[in-house]
């Protein structure tokens, strides 16, 4: 591994680990592209800056109707 390549690898380790502590993780989705083009589309639309807000906003809409069920 080349130094620059160290380099980077240490700064996205360090990012994940950031991320952990504020109870953040992150995951890969396989999804058909017309999944991904309609999170973009909600993205665009309520002024989020990425699908994740999206997918917990949709998550948080879920649970607010099945506690209510």
């Amino acid at each position: 591994m080349s130094n620059t390549e160290k380099a980077t690898s240490d700064r996205y380790r360090a990012y994940r680990q950031r991320k952990v502590a504020n109870g953040r993780l992150q995951f890969i989705a396989d999804l058909p592209r017309e999944y991904v083009a309609y999170l973009d589309e909600l993205k665009d639309r309520h002024g989020l800056s990425n699908r994740g807000q999206v997918l917990e906003q949709l998550i948080d809409i879920g649970r607010t109707a099945a506690q209510q069920q």
